[in-house]
């Protein structure tokens, strides 16, 4: 059995409220309200998380300010930026190989893709809401791989 975590960024600035006034979107910011989805999601998440859980993140200003209440060690992989698609993000997760489990902080739509394809979902994408996790598992059920949602939890709920 392997886990994968998906944690997409809190709510955050649109792009023409960047310092920049507009220029790049990896340099949005959390809004204080995703400031406090990232402390209650982390908080949750850190009781949950496995010691030996590996964080990957995207290079974004808003992922990892994410990340950064977890309080725990990850690393930035500029595969992972907006845009990524599904295949990069299973490669960088090393899904469903990995020895331990797995979360990645990324971006819709590649989270709901990922996700989707996963599950086999007939459309190709899920909806995943800001600052919300997806905690799915990889076994081997009677000789066939599956893939199951164990939890998915939203900041609101918390």
């Amino acid at each position: 059995m392997t886990d994968l975590i998906l944690w997409r960024h809190a709510e955050a600035e649109d792009l023409d409220e960047t310092d920049d006034g507009g220029g790049d979107d990896l340099s949005r910011r959390l809004t204080p309200r995703g400031e406090k989805q990232a402390a209650r999601m982390a908080a949750w998440l850190d009781r949950q998380l496995p010691h030996d859980v590996r964080i990957w993140c995207s290079p974004a200003v808003r992922t990892e300010q994410t990340v950064l209440p977890l309080g725990r060690k990850y690393r930035i992989h500029p595969d992972l930026a907006p845009g990524a698609d599904v295949a990069t993000l299973l490669r960088v997760a090393q899904w469903p190989q990995a020895r331990q489990p797995v979360l990645i902080v990324g971006h819709q739509p590649t989270l709901g893709q990922a996700i989707a394809q996963l599950l086999g979902m007939a459309a190709g994408h899920c909806s995943v809401r800001k600052g919300a996790v997806w905690w799915l598992r990889h076994r081997e059920r009677d000789g066939a791989a599956q893939t199951v949602v164990l939890c998915v939890q939203t900041p609101e709920l918390l």
